[in-house]
């Protein structure tokens, strides 16, 4: 186990560096920062021999602390209620990029993780990398069999090192939550977790792969989106290997153009996408920045990378369709009473009152022009009232927040008068219909009746095997109850007994003596 004083010495050279890019300044600043963590914020800011004046660069700050940094840096851009919003908006632009390992230590790796030659899997490899990010780096490859893929090699010793650094992240994060206000109602343990999940199944290349493949099945219906095939056979928990894709990145807006494409078309699209996995399916891709799409000639959009992917259950994504629907329509009492019921705010707090903040929220919005209207604007609104109505942090949604920001800037850099609501509100309105109209309560019904019908033999069973049928013979008659010399009634008082042991004891003893005399 590590020692606190190892903890500390790494949080105080982190603090140097953030302290160098003035990233520490609100921290420092910021009435809600306990004490402890304040002064330990100005100690590093001296350390580092670095004022308050200038512009803080937070993503600067976690890109030069190193890999684990980096990615909590990316997932800490969506709680702006915990970094405010200054913040989370300068870690939007965090690039999860690092110079490159060297082709020698990434051919070993591969022949290491396979426990074979490089050449019985890949006729060829480009010693140069098409990307190197925090965990792992790609290169272009060609099969034994021809074919053209893509190969994610993890950077060795990485595990290693991002398991160190979250070590200290959750030592961190159980001291600040511990020091109880509003770093107890942030939940900073529980980020960390949800990162350190996030992380670990990364590193896992296998969970990547299967991620692929699954959203590749919840997609396949949906035209002009698609994911990429996985080559099993040359892939495990260090290695992976994908289908090549050739296109342009969706953010180069001139190649796009000079393509051919129709930009509106492909805002849309990314946007119903986005909705068809995380409110149809469940199960989305959680990291759509802009290098991670690409867009074919034929116009399909290619999604890659599926290391960081959300999941929502079926009650949350009908509260979540209920609640963009409601802000859309401005049905804020209804948007409230979900709320209510997700208890996501507390019971003793007005529903009335909840949904006038809300109201204060999303009035502003409406009427303006399409390219004033934002899902990002939107959502820091609705983390600015969290505090007043006492909401707990909600770790499942987290994601799904990070990534509807995204998805919005890449759909307004595509098409910058899109309008979000708009492209949503048919979607939402439909979804809701199927999933929460009458015949989708029915069928419900008729699906957990039917269910439960069918489980009804195996409840039989169960109860006979705790209470067993008779036997043969007749059923014994009621006995008397007994109770028996050494058991004692519970709850009497045993004095009496005492006393008269000892009056009888006092009598033979005085029997005795006097027997003796007369004796």
């Amino acid at each position: 186990m590590t020692r606190p004083a190892t903890h500390i010495w790494r949080l105080f050279l982190w603090g140097m560096t953030a302290a160098r890019h003035r990233a520490l300044v609100g921290i420092e600043t910021d009435p809600n920062t306990p004490a402890p963590v304040s002064r330990m914020a100005r100690l590093a800011r001296w350390a580092a021999l670095t004022s308050k004046a200038g512009q803080p660069d937070y993503a600067a700050a976690f890109q030069k602390i190193g890999p684990a940094a980096i990615k909590l840096g990316q997932s800490l851009a969506t709680r702006p209620d915990l970094v405010g919003e200054e913040a989370a908006h300068n870690l939007l632009a965090l690039q999860d990029s690092l110079p490159p390992v060297p082709f020698a230590a990434i051919e070993a790796e591969i022949a290491r993780s396979f426990d074979a030659p490089v050449a019985s899997l890949f006729a060829s490899i480009d010693p140069v990398p098409v990307g190197s990010a925090s965990i792992a780096q790609v290169h272009r490859a060609v099969t034994t069999e021809g074919r053209t893929v893509a190969i994610k090699v993890q950077r060795p010793g990485i595990r290693d090192k991002l398991a160190r650094d979250i070590a200290t992240y959750e030592w961190a994060a159980a001291h600040l939550e511990a020091m109880g206000g509003e770093a107890s109602r942030l939940r900073p343990r529980l980020t960390i977790a949800n990162f350190k999940r996030w992380t670990n199944r990364e590193l896992d290349l296998r969970r990547e792969a299967a991620s692929a493949s699954e959203l590749a099945d919840a997609m396949r219906g949906f035209d002009g989106y698609c994911i990429p095939t996985i080559d099993w056979d040359r892939t495990n928990g260090r290695v992976m290997t994908i289908e090549w894709i050739d296109g342009v990145k969706i953010s180069d807006r001139a190649a796009l153009i000079a393509a051919g494409h129709d930009l509106p078309a492909l805002a849309r699209r990314l946007v119903l996408a986005f909705l068809q996995q995380a409110i149809s399916a469940g199960f989305f891709h959680a990291d759509m920045h802009q290098g991670n799409l690409f867009v074919r000639a034929d116009g399909t959009i290619v999604a890659i990378d599926f290391g960081i992917m959300g999941r929502i259950d079926r009650r949350a994504r009908q509260w979540l369709a209920e609640i963009l629907y409601g802000l859309t329509t401005g049905n804020y009492k209804r948007v409230a009473e979900i709320h209510f019921e997700a208890q996501y705010v507390p019971a003793y707090h007005s529903v009335d009152e909840f949904a006038t903040a809300l109201r204060a929220v999303g009035e502003p919005m409406r009427g303006k022009p399409v390219s004033e209207l934002s899902v990002g604007q939107m959502l820091d609104g609705l983390f600015a009232i969290t505090r007043d109505f006492d909401m707990q942090t909600q770790p499942h949604l987290l994601l799904l927040q990070k990534t509807m920001v995204m998805v919005e800037g890449l759909a307004t850099s595509l098409d910058p008068s899109i309008n979000m609501w708009e492209v949503s509100a048919p979607f939402v309105r439909e979804w809701i219909r199927d999933e929460l109209g009458p015949e989708a309560a029915l069928a419900d019904r008729l699906r957990t009746d039917v269910e439960t019908l069918f489980r009804l033999p195996e409840l039989v069973r169960r109860i006979e095997e705790r209470y067993p049928a008779r036997g043969g013979a007749p059923e014994p008659p009621l006995l008397p109850v007994i109770p028996l010399m050494w058991e004692r009634s519970l709850g009497r008082p045993r004095w009496p007994g005492y006393l008269l042991a000892a009056v009888a004891g006092g009598a033979a003893v005085a029997a005795a003596s006097l027997g003796g005399l007369l004796g």
